[in-house]
């Protein structure tokens, strides 16, 4: 175990539970002191400030009207983290997405809408409806322990379906277990409260109110690194309750999700006072090795748990050297070198093919290695160990059922055999287990797959479908009809009308969570992005996000790489020739027009240490040679000729990593100068930021100055000045919120801090513009802003555009869009050609009108080709800058000034936009065929007028600009 120089060598099994308990205890807080001594979470105070701030700004912001357009993609969904139905219309009902706010159907599922817009945050952790009253309770923040689960802001409420929400509190809870609702009475309210993810704090347990949220007491509290992660009800009877704690410590290089205090508690007065009831003779599980446990509630008596034991397993006499037929990693580990010469070359072989090491090491090459001292057998386990690997080989009990009969007070196990090929040791991510409300022995359980049992957990069966995500953390079982489940995963909502036999895939909410997106040069330009648990995925800009895609059977974006999807990189001589993969570094060369795929992960070589590879590995085509590809493992590899070989180009650019299961000590960010090749820039998730000038033939720390150990979420080389770079710090693995933005001019020998008036949020990216060298772009883990002075101040983009994590943000030059790849919302664009032309010039003067694009004529304007169908109605977008406030008149005049239209328009100080029809009045229209006899405008099927073919002004305040209709 390795905390901040502090280095333990434990083995619990040499130590009693009571011993080893005390004495684990003691270690984890001499971790925690120094760790929140030198990175303190972001307290509440600061949190509540930040929003109050941000709301401030969204009313003052000079792009508050820069309206941003969601493009989807929507079929691939995201994941759903709990589900609310109408008990008396079950085609009514409430989604919460993990980081893509709640959405409310009352068609089944075939539209939503989102309704969580107006909040300050699209974290959600649970959802909780009083159906007669409509009161509507979110907890903010998810409550898995995954690296992508975000904190919350506390609870939220809306008695108006989400047109306004009010904080009601618990703001330094972070993340939300189940909330339950008096059935009476809306303002009974009993609340599980999981706590920091990263951090110790005492705002966990659970909490109950009894005014609506104005006041909160907590009723249950077990330790500041142990929060609630379940919470249920006997759905007749809210006095009974049973809560599930869970002592769990995660850190960027290290996940631990048990421990003694890890427990099921009951309450039998709705939550005031708890009794635990999984101690000693119980029946269930005690000790170090519990994880996060699950319940489910029947009756008074009938009671479920799941359990996810890390306890190990027993060792397997089948598995003995004399019943293996093959060789196993583990092997080589205490193998001497004798014995290992010894081994047929046969079997040698076979264990070196199937383990996917290299063509040149073979049995008699390595056997050589051996021979000459260079290599020891142990290397051959080494060489397949990264921190994932050891995650999956981790030989924990895993999934286990639990039934009780008497309300919790003895605990039985449903199951005889290991119930494997649930959690594949990923039990952080699950943890639900539901029973019908019409039968005891019909339960549910799910991680990756979703299993029914209907015999009270003896046996399982599989109801997963060819249309049904994998990853499962929300089920809701119809009291009226069991046979109809809603159910929620990675890939959103499915719905099923006989038990699992078959499926709906309800997927029209865009609610993708990206990592990563990109473009390319082609027209119309494609976007391409890499999601959580949903692949890497290409699709036009101008792809239309409708149902239309079911008539002409092909959705208009393409899957073309599975897993957890990554990032990018796009040949710009051939835009079929992409970079991409999934997590931990597993990047392929795709040629999209053949369908090839070459796997290009560079290997290390035997005798060294595994390259650690992030689990958003960094990639970049260098702008100089699209045949150079570089990657970021702990070093950063460099391949002249596309991926098919690679070379290390440095030393170990991280402080080396930590012992944990989680890749740590890894490049996160990698940029090359435009300007000239071989000025490289990296950026590492343990706070090191590198440079070297050529090529990686001498490399210089350029860090020193930050703040201690943040992870570089970006580095950017700048595409207008040699010498310029910028570095973006997020502090978000040690629950710091603050912000962390720096540019230098100089390389980075010194650096300037430009996070201005940003509220407080972690920092994921920052961009350049493409033309205007003032201008940059920046996206946190709530929102996106611009700066005009080069990070002076900073303005909110808001218009179309939700408090939503954006994780990437590219620009298409052509095209003068900015692209926000946000994690919960999908991708949305907005055209930045306005915001391109600020200056201090244009900030003086009083108003600026921008030009117009030609608009091409059409004799569909303002009709349909039914009359039951709304006609055509054409559109243009009147742009405008004002340096003041108020009213505005928009005049549309002829060639010789005769007034064809005006619009009054309220502006903002700032860039306005006003969308016009090319409607002329009827006076307008007399006019201009006045000025011109042999000009005919007809009125169109809808009763309007539209403007000929021809030439027109845009007026306002006396400034003019041309409007072409050719």
């Amino acid at each position: 175990m390795v905390g901040n120089g502090f280095i333990f060598n434990l083995n619990p099994y040499k130590l009693t539970t009571m011993k080893y308990s005390k004495f684990l205890g003691f270690v984890l807080s001499l971790i925690s002191v120094f760790a929140i001594a030198q990175q303190p979470a972001t307290s509440p105070e600061t949190i509540k400030k930040a929003l109050e701030q941000k709301n401030a700004m969204t009313e003052a912001s000079l792009v508050k009207n820069v309206p941003f357009k969601n493009i989807g993609p929507t079929i691939m969904s995201g994941r759903v983290v709990d589900v609310d139905v109408n008990p008396d219309m079950s085609s009514e009902f409430y989604v919460g997405y993990a980081s893509g706010g709640v959405w409310h159907t009352t068609n089944n599922g075939t539209t939503f809408q989102p309704i969580l817009d107006a909040s300050d945050t699209q974290n959600v952790g649970d959802i909780a409806v009083h159906w007669p009253t409509r009161t509507i309770y979110v907890g903010t923040g998810e409550n898995n322990a995954s690296r992508s689960s975000y904190a919350g802001i506390g609870i939220l409420k809306s008695i108006d379906n989400g047109k306004t929400w009010a904080n009601v509190g618990l703001m330094d809870a972070h993340h939300f277990a189940p909330i339950l609702i008096h059935p009476d009475n809306p303002d009974v309210v009993t609340v599980g409260v999981t706590g920091h993810l990263y951090s110790e704090n005492d705002e966990r347990g659970i909490y109950k109110t009894t005014d609506g949220g104005a006041t909160w007491k907590q009723t249950l509290f077990v330790d500041n690194m142990s929060g609630i992660i379940d919470l249920q009800q006997n759905p007749n009877n809210y006095n009974l309750m049973f809560a599930t704690s869970w002592t769990k410590d995660r850190k960027a290089w290290n996940f631990t999700g048990n421990g003694t205090n890890s427990a099921i508690y009951k309450s039998t007065d709705a939550g005031e006072t708890w009794t635990k009831v999984s101690v000693e003779g119980s029946g269930f599980p005690t000790g170090e090795g519990v994880g996060r446990i699950g319940v489910a509630v029947f009756d008074d008596n009938t009671v479920y748990a799941i359990h996810d034991s890390q306890f190990r397993r027993p060792d397997d006499a089948s598995t003995s050297s004399d019943a293996k037929r093959g060789l196993t990693k583990d092997d080589f580990k205490t193998m001497s070198n004798a014995d290992f010469l010894a081994l047929e070359d046969k079997k040698l072989n076979a264990f070196l093919k199937t383990n996917g090491f290299q063509e040149k090491y073979r049995a008699e090459n390595v056997k050589q290695m051996v021979r000459s001292g260079n290599v020891k057998p142990i290397d051959l386990a080494k060489y397949l160990e990264d921190a994932n690997s050891m995650l999956f080989d981790t030989p924990v009990v895993g999934a286990e059922v639990y039934k009780s009969t008497d309300g919790g007070t003895t605990w039985k196990k449903t199951h005889d055999a290991y119930l494997d090929g649930i959690y594949f040791s990923y039990g952080y991510y699950f943890g639900h287990i539901h029973v019908s409300p019409a039968n005891a022995d019909d339960i549910y359980i799910y991680g990756v797959p979703i299993l029914k049992s209907k015999d009270g957990g003896q046996t399982f069966k599989s109801i997963s479908a060819e249309n049904v995500h994998a990853d499962h953390h929300a089920l809701w079982i119809n009291p009226k009809n069991p046979n109809h489940l809603v159910n929620g995963n990675d890939g959103g909502v499915n719905i099923t009308y006989d038990d699992g036999e078959n499926w709906i895939k309800n997927n029209s909410p865009s609610v993708g969570q990206f990592y990563a997106i990109n473009v390319d040069n082609e027209k119309p330009y494609n976007v391409y992005g890499g999601l959580q648990d949903n692949g890497v995925w290409k699709g036009a800009n101008t792809a239309r996000e409708n149902k239309s895609w079911h008539q002409r059977g092909q959705y208009p974006w393409k899957s073309i790489m599975g897993g957890d999807g990554m990032q990018i990189q796009i040949d710009n001589r051939n835009s079929d020739i992409v970079y991409t993969g999934y997590q931990f570094g597993n990047y392929f060369r795709l040629n999209l027009e053949t369908g090839d795929q070459k796997y290009i992960q560079p290997k290390h070589t035997l005798g060294e240490n595994p390259y650690r590879f992030n689990w958003q590995t960094p990639i970049l085509l260098s702008p100089h040679n699209q045949d150079i590809l570089y990657l970021g493992g702990n070093k950063l590899m460099r391949s002249m000729n596309q991926g098919n070989d690679w070379e290390a180009i440095s030393e170990d650019l991280t402080n080396g990593g930590k012992k944990g299961n989680v890749a740590y000590g890894t490049l996160t960010s990698i940029s090359e100068s435009p300007f000239r090749f071989g000025l490289i820039y990296t950026g590492s998730d343990d706070g090191l930021v590198h440079v070297t000038k050529n090529a990686g033939g001498n490399w210089t720390t350029i860090s020193n100055s930050f703040p201690k150990d943040l992870w570089v979420s970006r580095v950017v080389a700048s595409q207008h000045k040699k010498e310029r770079v910028y570095v973006t710090l997020n502090g978000y693995r040690w629950d710091d919120f603050n912000v962390y933005v720096y540019m230098s001019d100089n390389y980075g020998q010194t650096w300037k801090n430009i996070s201005s008036n940003i509220p407080a949020s972690p920092v994921n990216v920052i961009t350049e513009d493409s033309e205007n060298e003032n201008i940059l772009y920046l996206g946190t883990d709530n929102g996106a802003y611009v700066s005009f002075d080069m990070g002076k101040s900073w303005e909110v983009f808001s218009n179309g555009l939700p408090n939503v994590a954006v994780h990437d943000i590219v620009i298409q030059p052509e095209a003068k869009d900015v692209l926000l790849g946000t994690h919960g919302r999908s991708i949305y664009k907005a055209n930045v050609s306005p915001l391109q032309q600020m200056n201090a010039n244009m900030e003086a003067k009083p108003l600026t009108l921008f030009k117009l694009n030609p608009i091409r004529h059409s004799s569909r304007w303002g009709s349909s080709w039914s009359k039951w169908l709304d006609a055509f109605e054409p559109e243009a977008t009147i742009k405008f800058f004002s340096n003041t406030s108020g009213e505005k008149t928009i005049k549309i005049v002829s060639e010789k000034g005769a007034e064809l239209n005006r619009i009054s328009v309220k502006a903002d100080k700032g860039f306005n936009y006003t969308d016009y029809n090319l409607e002329l009045t009827k006076k307008g229209r007399k006019a201009l065929m006045k000025e011109d006899t042999s000009i005919d405008v007809n009125e169109a099927s809808n009763r309007k007028y539209y403007l000929p073919k021809g030439e027109y002004k845009i007026e306002i305040d006396g400034v003019k600009t041309n409007l072409k209709i050719k």
